[in-house]
């Protein structure tokens, strides 16, 4: 019995890896292969001028984090970063197209489209601020060509006070 509890705990601890932290993983040796073995296949790749790749490992919709794996051109681990930081979604800036913003925050949980006002509105779920409350943020696009705007917000996360009374 206690066998299997360790086993099942370690299971969890492993899934809780992140390429970012994980061991397996090393800036200048390991491959692309190597993170696709311990990751599976990428949601997209990335070409780079340099003739490397970036790798994109999107947790949305669920999850609070878009994992960018830069392979250089030789496929040799060059670094991790989580996209969906406030230093990266700090890079997002009017005049930027859709496809910009998909490279640099990878997919998005959601997409709206709103006629009257021509503009398509994108959401990520990010990491809480200092509240707890679970947050989005959101990039508005104004005729799908351009980023007019982006915020982050609190969503409930539970019953909205008044409406189950």
């Amino acid at each position: 019995m206690r066998l299997t509890a360790l086993s099942l705990c370690l299971l969890l601890l492993a899934g809780c890896a992140t390429p970012d932290r994980d061991a397996r993983l090393q800036v200048g040796a390991s491959r692309e292969a190597d993170v696709v073995a311990l990751y599976g296949a990428p949601g997209r790749v990335w070409p780079e001028a340099d003739g490397g790749r970036t790798l994109e490992y999107s947790t949305q919709p669920m999850g609070r984090s878009t994992w960018m794996v830069r392979l250089g051109a030789d496929g040799r681990l060059l670094g991790v970063i989580d996209a969906l930081t406030p230093a990266g979604r700090a890079r997002i800036q009017p005049g930027m197209t859709p496809e910009q913003v998909s490279r640099l925050l990878g997919r998005e949980r959601s997409r709206v489209a709103f006629r009257q006002s021509g503009e398509e509105v994108w959401d990520w779920t990010i990491e809480p601020d200092q509240s707890g409350y679970g947050m989005r943020f959101n990039v508005h696009f104004k005729d799908g060509v351009v980023v007019r705007t982006t915020q982050s917000m609190v969503f409930p996360s539970g019953p909205l006070p008044g409406l189950d009374d």
